[in-house]
This record gives C-alpha cells, sequence and structure tokens, in this order.
C-alpha cells in the first residue's frame, strides 16, 4: 500500500495515522503544497489523502496550485476511481472539485463537539464501528455549503449539517479532524490564522481549554481514529 499526503502546512499532517502507517509498514509521500512541492505522477499510488490548511478553497489568486490541486483530486476520483480521504480543507476541496459548493461557517467551529451520524453513514462501511454519536475536533470557518451531486452525507451536527460525506463509491472526506494529536493541535496554535480563530470564537484563554478538552477525549479520538484507519484500509485494499 503507497499514499500520497497532499499537505497545505507542515504541522497539518496525519497526525495520529503515522503511527498506524508505520505499524503496518505503509509507505506515504508527502506533497508540501504550500512551500511550492510539486505532485507527483498518480498511477503508483493506491490512495490519495488530503489535509487541512489556513488557506480557503476559493484562495486561488494567492494560491494558485489550488487550482492543479482541484483538478488532480477530480481526476483521481472521477476517472481513476481510487480511494480518497479528505481531512478539513481536504473534504472541502473533494466537494468543491466535484460540483459542490463551499462558504462561510457561521459561527466558526473551534473546540471539541459532537456530531451525529446519519442514516447514510450507519450503511457506510468507513464508518462500520463507529457510535452514532461521538466527539471530535473541529477548527474550521468554511463549510460546505452543498455537497456534489450524488454524495451521501454520512455524519452532521447543528452548526454544520455536512460533516462527512462519500463522494464517490471510495472518496470520502470529514469536516473535523479526525487525525487530531495534541502535539500537532499546538503546533496549530502558533499559526495565525488558527490562533486568531480561536480566540475570536473561544475568548481568552482558549488555547489552553482546548488542549485539556483534547487531553480529556484522547483515548476516544485514538480510538474513533484506529476504527477510520482500519476500514478505509480494508477499502483501499
Amino acid at each position: 500500500m503507497r499514499i500520497l499526503v497532499l499537505q497545505h502546512l507542515s504541522s497539518e499532517h496525519p497526525g495520529i495515522f503515522r503511527s498506524f502507517f508505520a505499524r503496518d509498514g505503509v509507505e506515504w509521500d508527502a506533497v508540501e503544497l504550500d512551500e511550492g512541492g510539486t505532485i507527483p505522477a498518480l498511477e503508483p499510488y493506491d490512495a490519495l489523502w488530503v489535509m487541512g490548511g489556513a488557506m480557503d478553497v476559493w484562495d486561488v489568486d494567492q494560491f494558485p496550485w489550488l487550482i492543479e490541486e482541484k483538478r488532480v483530486i477530480r481526476r483521481w476520483v472521477r476517472e481513476l476511481g481510487k480511494p480518497y480521504l479528505g481531512i478539513c480543507l481536504g473534504h472541502q476541496l473533494l466537494a468543491d472539485a466535484l460540483g459542490g459548493t463551499c462558504g462561510p461557517q457561521i459561527p466558526p467551529e473551534v473546540g471539541v463537539f459532537d456530531v451525529e451520524v446519519t442514516q447514510a453513514g450507519r450503511a457506510d462501511p468507513l464508518f462500520d464501528g463507529l457510535a452514532p454519536r461521538f466527539p471530535v475536533l473541529q477548527w474550521h470557518s468554511v463549510r460546505v455549503a452543498q455537497a456534489p451531486e450524488g454524495a451521501e452525507v454520512l455524519a452532521s451536527s447543528p452548526l454544520c449539517p455536512v460533516q462527512a460525506i462519500r463522494a464517490a463509491p471510495r472518496a470520502w472526506g470529514m469536516q473535523y479532524h479526525v487525525e487530531a494529536e495534541n502535539a500537532a493541535v499546538q503546533q496549530w496554535g502558533c499559526v495565525p490564522e488558527y490562533r486568531a480563530a480561536l480566540e475570536r470564537t473561544n475568548g481568552e484563554g482558549a488555547m489552553e481549554r482546548l488542549q485539556a478538552d483534547i487531553a480529556a477525549h484522547a483515548e476516544g479520538f485514538e480510538a474513533n481514529a484506529a476504527i477510520v484507519y482500519r476500514n478505509f484500509m480494508r477499502l483501499a485494499r
């Protein structure tokens, strides 16, 4: 198994999944697009993972490589039909690349919140073994406003109805950070855009409170990440 990972910020990596990759001998190559990385030929790879980032899907003037990234996602999902997993920005890019729409998340979701698995989600093999309702880490000010045609919404919340989608037989996106590790979240707090969103939404001292909340949920976060990983790898193979 060989996975291509598209990153948009050095601290927005596969997180806890990296330890799963190492344990199982999974090969993965990361391309840091925000640092000028070039997307390689897709054919040698078995799966594509697209991670989060501080930019928005419509920031193509400031980040013109987003145009090529969306084209690659569209080709991967529609032409090659290979397994895809998008997290946060990667979820939004999947929707946007396939004809859905994204818009502002009002108010932003920053913190630990519950999501509800939909009827479609309960039947989806990627969610097999997850509870009908579970807490997740959110850190976003953009949402998928309309899923692509034919996509199924797998998870939802009152503030953000499209929390997870299956946009093709083997293409999934999740708005929340299933990969979250406390060490990475500490790094996110140093990113000006992320810290501003956190403090604007949750006030002074928000970072410390968030870290405590994440620590309290760490065991459940890891268990859910392990379920998603196991299911994805089984489906990818």
